[in-house]
Order: structure tokens, then C-alpha cells, then sequence
């Protein structure tokens, strides 16, 4: 594991994630169900438009909500730590090794807790009537399965941590194992997936 200490969302971050596939789109490379994405193609002509022009894709999809909780993150990060007794550790950018081939970037290590070694710790900020279903729920949402495993596949950690918060309400922590099965199959697509992008990038360049 190669971790690279920067600041999220900042210029050297945005440079560093070009042309390279991430955790959190992990369902443009593979179903939940282990099988091959529809958007696979879609998503490596993306990142080979990036390699290119050294410029990133626009945001798909933004709004005043997603902005408010982005601004929260470190307020949903100090009441992990305050419930959880735990420190936490920023970092930019994650690689499984020295390839660099693909990546994620978590909310944040969790350091040496009293559990089971070094994990990772996906935040989500949310409206209040989305963490009343998540409380109901009680379970990881579906939509962050890939996202978690591609993070655990990089890392090599045994679990991921998801707290999901929203204010004046009881946050929702789930503690994500691996799944074996799901991360071999996601190691298969994602080599196929690279090894196809570096061939469309070297025949348009």
C-alpha cells in the first residue's frame, strides 16, 4: 500500500487521480454481482480522455446539498472519532502499489483501533430523511458495496467502517468485512479494465 498525503479536492489531487480508475466508481467497472458494467466503456474512454488532455472530466452532477456536505465532513470525522475512541489519519490518494494503476481516496485511516489492526472510514453526510432510512435499515446501502471492497482491495485491510451522520440524529456505523469472492473478482475486471485503457490511450496518442 502506498499512501500519498494531500489535501482532497485540491489542485495536486485532482492531477494525481487523472486517467486512473478509483473506488468510488467502482460500479462503472463492476456490478455488485461480480459481473462486467454496462459502463465499463463508457468510464474507460473518460480516463483515457484524461491521460490525453491531462484535464479533468466536469462533475457530473453537483448541487447546494452536496456542496453542505462536503463542508461537514469534518464534522461527521470528529464524532466518529469522539464515539469511537479512535484517531484518525487524512490522507489524499491510496495505491495498492508501486504500479499506481488504480486507487482510492478514503475519508480517512482509522489508526490502530482496539479492533483488529489499521481500517478505513467512509463518511456520507446525508438529509435527515435518508439517515431515518438508514437507521431503519440498519445495514450497509447497497450503492457502497463496490466502492468499500475496491478500498479494501487496495489497502489490503480486513475491515472499512461506514458512518453515515446527519445533524441532530444518531449516526449509523456499520463495520464492512471483506468479501473474498467479490474482491477476486474485482482484481480479474480491473486488470482487464487497465490493460484496455493503456490500449485505446497508446492508439489515440
Amino acid at each position: 500500500m502506498i499512501k500519498l498525503l494531500m489535501e482532497q479536492n485540491s489542485p495536486e489531487w485532482v492531477t494525481e487521480k487523472l486517467g486512473k480508475p478509483s473506488a468510488s466508481r467502482c460500479s462503472e467497472i463492476i456490478s455488485p454481482k461480480g459481473k462486467p458494467s454496462a459502463s465499463a466503456k463508457p468510464y474507460m474512454y473518460e480516463l483515457a480522455s484524461e491521460r490525453i488532455t491531462g484535464a479533468k472530466n466536469p462533475d457530473k452532477y453537483t448541487n447546494n446539498f452536496i456542496q453542505e456536505g462536503h463542508d461537514r465532513e469534518q464534522e461527521a470525522r470528529d464524532l466518529y472519532c469522539l464515539v469511537n475512541e479512535v484517531e484518525l489519519e487524512s490522507v489524499g490518494v491510496v495505491y495498492r502499489d508501486e504500479k499506481k494503476q488504480y486507487l482510492c481516496s478514503p475519508d480517512a485511516l482509522v489508526l490502530n483501533p482496539i479492533f483488529s489492526g489499521d481500517e478505513g472510514l467512509e463518511c456520507k453526510n446525508v438529509m435527515p430523511k435518508t439517515q431515518v432510512k438508514r437507521l431503519i435499515d440498519n445495514v450497509l446501502p447497497s450503492e457502497y458495496f463496490g466502492q468499500i471492497q475496491f478500498s479494501l482491495l487496495v489497502t489490503g485491510f480486513k475491515i472499512w467502517n461506514f458512518f453515515s451522520y446527519a445533524p441532530c440524529m444518531r449516526p449509523l456505523h456499520i463495520r464492512v468485512q471483506r468479501d473474498e469472492k467479490f474482491i477476486a473478482l474485482l482484481e480479474i475486471e480491473l486488470n482487464l479494465f487497465c490493460k484496455r485503457l493503456d490500449e485505446i490511450t497508446g492508439a489515440i496518442r
